[in-house]
């Protein structure tokens, strides 16, 4: 008998630096163990955790993704920022928040508030949803946000407050990204932002991919 694997709620986040002149995306390796997409080089994200959902978000999330983000069956808008500022926190030491103290902070965000900053919505844009096919050791309904590196609140290119999640963390150049190794979804997701660019507002409509990848399927999230 086949055991189903759960879907659990997920968040990436695609930083976009110098989107206008040279391109290039934040982007780091898994380890060549680690039970979901072992070896590939993916955006930074991870599930949605427990305390997400008690994280107080600063800053204003476009009415757009808002509405895209809402349903009934799905985490407040508000919890699945919080996962996606968490997990680039955690996987790549890089802030998306506004300076301020804060000493009520979950254990998962301690670290995060240590630098003295809050989370803030202010940039991110959702744009891409996709669900891990059947068949995974793991199964993600993940929700893609980008966001200009202009909104980063240190260093971008300082990762000494990473965790070993990603390794091999890097710009690389939206030209050469299609070079590494990619998994397919993360190739289909680059490919929807890039063809936008520079341009980093709410798209028209959010593809949203599930199924097989032998059969995937794309319908839209939402139009406006």
């Amino acid at each position: 008998m086949t055991t189903s694997v759960p879907i659990r709620d997920a968040a990436t986040v695609i930083v976009v630096r110098d989107p206008e002149e040279n391109p290039s995306v934040l982007m780091g390796q898994r380890g060549k163990s680690a039970v979901f997409l072992p070896g590939k080089v993916v955006f930074p994200g991870g599930r949605v955790d427990q305390g997400d959902a008690r994280i107080a978000i600063g800053g204003q999330l476009d009415d757009r993704c808002r509405a895209r983000l809402s349903g009934t069956d799905l985490p407040r808008p508000e919890t699945l920022v919080a996962a996606a500022i968490r997990e680039l926190w955690e996987e790549t030491g890089q802030i998306l928040g506004q300076p301020g103290m804060w000493a009520d902070a979950p254990t998962d965000w301690q670290s995060f508030a240590a630098t003295g900053h809050r989370p803030d919505a202010a940039g991110l844009t959702y744009v891409f949803r996709a669900i891990t096919p059947p068949g995974r050791p793991r199964r993600f309904d993940a929700r893609f946000f980008t966001v200009n590196a202009d909104r980063l609140a240190g260093d971008p290119d300082d990762f000494s407050h990473a965790t070993d999640e990603l390794s091999h963390l890097r710009w690389i150049p939206l030209s050469h990204a299609r070079q590494a190794d990619l998994p397919f979804i993360t190739q289909v997701a680059l490919a929807e932002v890039a063809g936008r660019l520079p341009d980093l507002s709410p798209p028209p409509r959010v593809p949203f991919f599930h199924g097989h990848m032998e059969d995937i399927a794309i319908a839209d999230a939402h139009r406006d």
